[in-house]
């Protein structure tokens, strides 16, 4: 817009669900309202007022505040889960375990690139509401195995909750990218991948404690019920989130969407957004690598190499690692001093090199083991052979070595995952369109982790998984680099993230930028 050009006043309809968001200026150029505390504070909605809990003020309308809670719902359901598939294969029955997952992905996979739309449809609330019953309900189907052998059950439960996250990231996504203002995107996302990795940590603990004593490979009922009740507490929480409408960013403006939105249309949403924005593309396969290592990490590294207790103290360090990882890459990528572009390059060098390093260091210890090292032979007549290699305990001195790779795996796959979703939000602040992005990413990745989950089921050899999951993440960041390096701008312009779309005109005209002049004082904002 020219300096000399002035934009017209529109009156507020205070009705609207999108009111003293943004403003139509007549050439079609659309901007967002700013909005000071007192103002959002005069609407007199109580959760637009400020409490204070331990001497810190804190709005439950603003964006960070329903990312700290979406973090806990993470915290309670993912978080929980990745605690128990930490320790690797928690039932007797390892290729019953495998499969389980392998059904989960699928379906993961197949519904979750549809995710956006169905979160876009019913809304983020109801979605993240839905999708911890999956969790729960998992957790469930593993305890019940462990009385009855109930294996159709076990992979019934994994292919709902495929279902079931598939719509919690998808909600996720949406509310992680689009919430927080350009300059705090990479803070939000520390903040949910600290908050959703304890969890993770915290979990860990459980399995931990309950086995300390135990030298063995299985885990007892205290277990499992824990964690299912630690699950529902996620719904529970979701159920208290407000609606994106009701939500205020820290720069003074609505986080904007189109109440009601139709299903058909958000199909093709969906479409006309890969035909008209190739550039995702280049994302594909970093979406494709981030979930694929942990097969080889979960199930060959640690479950193959350690025993139980040891297997648990090595989760409970991973999940720590990658609380230190987020906190390190999201301080990067929000550097203040450069431009955004700038730490989309800073951020890319990075991941590539931290991913040689730490990669390069795991072959090294791949080279001492094979799968068949590590398995018991179980014979016609019911006798088993142990394994040619022990399983390493934590009291042992050979520990300490593979003990800090798998911490740096950890750290790994923070920085990694974060970089990815820092690179979306970079590309979008729309909710509509980054719930889209949360369904292409976590539908891909989840896609790859069926694939590596099966190839382990199959008893593929330790060292194809290992340098897979290796070639993958680094010839990823390689197609990528264009996209990162050269597309990621400084800011991203209403117009270019489709934010007019949010809109009908009739709504657009609703908007003004004299804030309340015209209105009563308990409706002035």
């Amino acid at each position: 817009m020219s300096e000399d050009k002035v934009p017209p006043q529109v009156e507020v309809d205070t009705n609207s669900s999108n009111d003293l968001s943004g403003a139509d200026l007549g050439d079609g150029h659309l901007e967002l309202r700013q909005h000071s505390s007192a103002e959002i504070e005069s609407l007199g909605k109580w959760y637009d007022k400020k409490f204070r809990v331990f001497g810190a003020g804190f709005r439950f309308s603003d964006s960070m505040t329903q990312v700290v809670m979406l973090s806990f719902v993470v915290f309670m359901t993912p978080g929980m889960y990745n605690a128990l598939s930490g320790i690797g294969a928690s039932i007797k029955d390892v290729k019953t375990s495998d499969n389980s997952v392998v059904a989960l992905y699928s379906t993961f996979a197949t519904i979750g690139f549809f995710g956006g739309t169905i979160c876009n449809t019913i809304g983020v609330r109801a979605s993240l509401i839905f999708g911890g019953i999956g969790y729960a309900l998992y957790s469930a189907s593993l305890l019940c195995y462990y009385h009855t052998e109930n294996k159709g059950f076990v992979i019934f439960a994994g292919a709902f909750l495929g279902v079931c996250a598939s719509v919690l990231w998808a909600a996720q996504g949406s509310i992680i990218m689009s919430y927080p203002a350009e300059g705090q995107k990479g803070r939000a996302l520390m903040v949910f991948w600290v908050i959703f990795n304890l969890g993770a940590v915290i979990g860990s603990i459980i399995p931990l404690a309950n086995n300390l004593e135990n030298k063995n490979s299985f885990v007892n009922d205290g277990t499992y019920i824990a964690f299912i009740i630690l699950m529902c507490l996620g719904s529970v929480i979701a159920f208290f989130m407000l609606p994106i409408s009701k939500v205020w960013k820290a720069d003074g403006t609505r986080v904007m969407t189109k109440a009601h939105p139709n299903w058909k249309k958000e199909l093709m949403d969906m479409g006309r957004l890969l035909i008209k924005e190739p550039k995702i593309y280049f994302l594909f396969p970093m979406f494709f690598s981030s979930n694929w290592f942990y097969t080889y990490q979960f199930n060959e590294f640690n479950a193959g190499r350690f025993n139980l207790r040891t297997r648990s103290l090595n989760s409970l360090l991973y999940w720590f690692s990658q609380m230190v990882g987020a906190v390190a890459i999201g301080t990067v990528l929000d550097m203040g001093r450069y431009r955004r572009s700038v730490r989309a390059k800073i951020g890319w060098v990075i991941v590539f090199l931290t991913g040689m390093a730490i990669w390069g260091g795991g072959l090294k210890f791949q080279l001492g083991f094979t799968r068949e090292d590590v398995t018991p032979i179980k014979h016609a007549d019911g006798t088993i052979t142990p394994a040619r290699l022990a399983p390493i305990d934590y009291k042992e001195g050979k520990y300490i070595g593979p003990m800090f790779l798998y911490m740096f795996y950890g750290v790994y796959d923070a920085i990694f995952q974060n970089f990815i979703l820092w690179t979306l939000g970079a590309m979008s602040n729309n909710p509509k369109k980054t719930a889209l992005y949360g369904g292409f990413y976590k539908g891909i990745q989840s896609a790859a982790a069926a694939i590596a989950w099966r190839l382990d089921a199959m008893g593929h050899l330790y060292m194809a998984m290992f340098g897979s999951s290796w070639g993958l993440v680094q010839g990823s960041l390689l197609i990528a680099a264009p996209l990162i390096l050269f597309k990621i701008t400084d800011h991203t312009e209403l117009e270019d993230d489709g934010m007019e779309n949010i809109f009908d005109a009739d709504e657009l005209r609703s908007v003004k930028s004299t804030v309340g002049s015209n209105l009563p004082n308990d409706e002035k904002v």
